[in-house]
């Protein structure tokens, strides 16, 4: 068994790098057949510049799908050999636009008849596949453009990761995890207030024992991160507390803790959730979006100096 009958579509990327490799060694050897002295992957530059004559290189990036950075390599070394030139556009100064030279032009009549036979030559033998790679190509592209492969990637992960972590309530034994867990994270970003550690060193004081919870998520026997609901005068809760740590951040975690005080709010019919954070903590502010948090200027003024935000979620209608 080689590699990729082992791995499989794992090794997609890997896989179409090999046909790449192999299909651009073979398109050098073509290029032989028609005397045609230029690289495979310049190519599409080329062909795109003795087609469409005087674009600039942001033109024939976008027209060919690769980048900036790439085109303007390219087009350095068709300089090089003479088969290109770059000028001043003459209806916009500030713009180089690329055009074929002398040599370039004698060389496009030969390489459109290449171009001709090569694309008889692909259709027979996509012809001879079961399955049509050209098309199948397209719609990859298509849904790659929908969802990237990352986001496809993250979804299984923290599919996975999220059926291996369990959300607990408090128990004393906790309170340890509990501190350094939201200590870790005020530190790094600003500094521990003593109204903090009121809450951090007696949470059944000053949390559960005046009506409030505390979660924490246990990920591969340890406690990673943990989140609070805090009663407030009004009956409504503010979710506080929310820490995560950092070796097992982007996994998820936050969503199920953050989810996890939601539905217990829901099942004690609370009407809204509140909560306090601070704009420099993007990353915290993105995941209370997505629990669907949004801003509000109706709470009172915050007892912590590093709140500059302030969001709501309304969980039933006034």
């Amino acid at each position: 068994m080689n590699f990729f009958d082992e791995v499989g579509p794992g090794a997609l990327g890997s896989r179409l790098r090999h046909i790449t490799d192999l299909i651009t060694s073979q398109a050098s050897q073509v290029y032989g057949l028609y005397h045609v002295d230029i690289e495979p992957r310049w190519f599409p530059v080329f062909y795109t510049v003795a087609s469409a004559p005087d674009r600039h290189v942001g033109e024939i990036a976008e027209r060919i799908g690769q980048t900036h950075a790439a085109v303007s390599q390219v087009v350095k070394e068709l300089v090089r050999h003479g088969l290109v030139s770059v000028q001043r556009g003459e209806v916009d100064q500030r713009r180089s636009v690329v055009a074929l030279t002398e040599q370039g032009a004698a060389l496009w009549p030969v390489l459109q008849q290449q171009v001709t036979d090569v694309r008889e030559a692909s259709e027979a033998l996509l012809s001879e596949t079961r399955h049509n790679l050209w098309l199948a190509l397209e719609e990859m592209e298509y849904a790659l453009s929908q969802q990237s492969l990352t986001s496809r990637v993250k979804a299984i992960r923290d599919a996975r990761v999220g059926s291996q972590v369990e959300v607990l309530a408090y128990e004393p034994q906790y309170q340890a995890d509990f501190k350094q867990l939201n200590v870790e994270w005020i530190d790094r970003y600003f500094r521990v207030e003593a109204a903090d550690l009121k809450a951090l060193d007696h949470p059944e004081e000053y949390i559960l024992q005046r009506g409030g919870y505390i979660f924490l998520a246990r990920y591969q026997d340890r406690i990673v991160g943990t989140c609070a609901l805090l009663l407030l005068e009004d009956g409504s809760f503010e979710l506080a507390k929310m820490a995560v740590s950092p070796a097992a951040q982007g996994l998820g975690i936050g969503m199920r803790l953050g989810e996890a005080a939601i539905a217990q709010a829901r099942r004690l019919g609370v009407r809204r959730l509140y909560l306090e954070s601070n704009t420099k903590l993007t990353p915290a502010l993105q995941l209370y979006h997505k629990l669907g948090f949004r801003k509000t200027v109706a709470g009172q003024p915050s007892p912590y100096e590093r709140c500059n935000i302030q969001m709501e979620l309304l969980l039933s209608p006034q």
